[in-house]
């Protein structure tokens, strides 16, 4: 494994991709164009900045019907956040807010939703089950998302293979996110509640440019039903991504398709380099079990220090708190993604779970000339006892967020030592990406007791079936016989039998 080095992106090719073992699928989030929202009776694409009141809630985590939490829950409970909620009268009702029950599930989106299943040729559901996915980043007010399998097992045709369908989703949109600094994160609530779906690929896609190609694929397939909406924000991809050795990641909330490529070759990038962490780690004799750690507070050896970002931080009442990694001497420089270092992944964690938004939020010792003076890293050295084979990390904040800061250090720097973390990370504009949360597990999901099963008729599937578009590959099919002149063929194409006749 350590004899392949990534390329340039440019320079990277198929058999690159395949030596790295290179997995990709989609989860594809698209809008549905509905008059009304999917729960409730309020007007559905309606925006606008505009707002009447202001809501402040606090998230907490729930069990699951197994009796555990969500991971992801638990961590957005550690952050500690405020959620502000900006409402408007012609948009939001007492639903949204969670005062009142929901209504039965808007029938012009379930249709929609339905009719996209059968173009990817699924198993459609006889019963609708409504289930509940829990969300405690304050995107949705509840704490939780409506959400419901419409169909499974489709597939879609691609060069000399198909792409799998492994579902298709219709849930409720989430808030529109206005800011996320410190403790308070605010949110406006226009978006909340309208239908869309969201389609689940396999991993099925072997370099970064088939990923987009059938991103592409899915998006025409969308709007050709005419039953979507376009624009900003009408489709989201979260596109998923691992190499051999390494685990699923998720690359949440891709805007352009275009941006797919550099996206996931950094993410294949990242967990290759982060493997090859591991094994230099384990190679120094740092693993799961060795690895050791101090934390020492040294507000008082700081406080006539220059380096700006801690000097402030001081004149505020805040601690200073300095880590000492065993063994780590180097390793917080060793790059990750394209010109981004593993600092960064610990940076990320500070920033996103300690909410100390500010950066600089951490500094360490594997790049002293850019931060405190010499004599000061050596004084904290002496300070904490690390040896040449150490690296320090210094993390600021109120004693709080410090401690917070200051743990999280060391749950990433552990979690070096045995690859790969399972999360969730936000696309960036510059085609690399930062950590978001941990990836959520199936203990987030749980039944709905407001809702009762929906009954599926084969009436109302025929009738939805007669109204649907032939499937662009079959359109594009027509297209190029009767480029050719084979006009016969061409009339032969029957609407919706792809799947059937292979």
């Amino acid at each position: 494994m350590t004899e392949f080095k990534f390329k340039p992106f440019n320079e990277m090719r198929e058999d690159d991709y395949r030596t790295v073992g290179f997995k990709s699928g989609l989860e594809i989030h698209q809008q549905l164009l509905t008059s009304k929202k999917l729960f409730c009776r309020c007007p559905a694409g309606m925006y606008s900045d505009q707002y009447n009141a202001e809501i402040l809630r606090h998230m907490r985590p729930t069990l699951s019907e197994l009796g555990e939490y969500d991971g992801t829950a638990l961590m957005e409970f550690k952050t500690r956040k405020e959620i502000i909620y900006r409402i408007s009268r012609e948009t939001i009702c007492t639903y949204e807010m969670d005062d009142t029950p929901p209504f039965e599930i808007n029938d012009e989106a379930l249709d929609i939703a339905f009719g996209l299943g059968m173009l990817y040729g699924s198993s459609m559901v006889d019963e609708v089950h409504i289930a509940r996915k829990q969300y405690l980043d304050g995107s949705i007010p509840t704490g939780f998302q409506r959400t419901a399998i419409v169909c499974l097992d489709g597939r879609v045709p691609f060069k000399d293979r198909f792409i799998q369908v492994i579902q298709l989703s219709i849930e409720e949109d989430s808030c529109r996110e206005v800011s996320d600094i410190g403790h308070r994160r605010t949110y406006l609530t226009d978006r909340l509640g309208m239908p869309l779906v969201e389609t689940v690929t396999g991993p099925d896609m072997k370099t970064p440019k088939e990923v987009a190609e059938v991103a592409e694929i899915l998006r025409r397939l969308a709007r050709s039903t005419g039953k979507v909406r376009t624009g900003i924000g009408a489709a989201r991809q979260d596109v998923n991504v691992s190499v051999t050795g390494g685990t699923r990641i998720e690359i949440k909330g891709v805007p352009r398709i275009p941006l797919i490529p550099l996206l996931t070759y950094n993410e294949a990038m990242r967990q290759w380099n982060l493997l090859r962490l591991r094994d230099e780690l384990n190679r120094r004799g740092v693993t799961k079990e060795t690895f050791a750690t101090v934390t020492t507070d040294v507000t008082r050896l700081l406080k006539k220090t220059r380096y700006q970002p801690i000097t402030s931080a001081l004149l505020a009442g805040m601690k200073v708190l300095c880590v000492s990694l065993k063994g780590f001497k180097g390793l917080l420089r060793w790059e990750t993604q394209t010109d981004t270092y593993f600092s960064r992944e610990i940076s990320d964690r500070v920033r996103v779970i300690s909410c100390l938004t500010t950066l600089p939020n951490i500094i360490h010792s594997d790049s002293p000339s850019e931060t405190i003076a010499s004599s000061e890293w050596n004084t904290l050295k002496k300070a904490v006892n690390a040896s040449e084979e150490d690296t320090i990390v210094l993390v600021w904040g109120d004693e709080q967020d410090a401690k917070s800061g200051a743990a999280e250090i060391i749950i990433r720097a552990k979690e070096a030592t045995i690859g790969i973390p399972s999360e969730t990370r936000q696309a960036l504009r510059d085609g690399t990406n930062g950590f978001e949360r941990i990836l959520p597990g199936a203990d987030r999901m749980y039944p709905d007791t407001d809702l009762p099963p929906k009954k599926i008729t084969p009436e109302r599937i025929a009738k939805i079936r007669e109204g649907l578009p032939v499937p662009i590959w079959d359109r594009d099919t027509q297209r190029a016989y009767r480029k050719a002149g084979n006009v016969t063929f061409c009339k032969n194409i029957r609407k919706c039998d792809w799947r059937i006749e292979g």
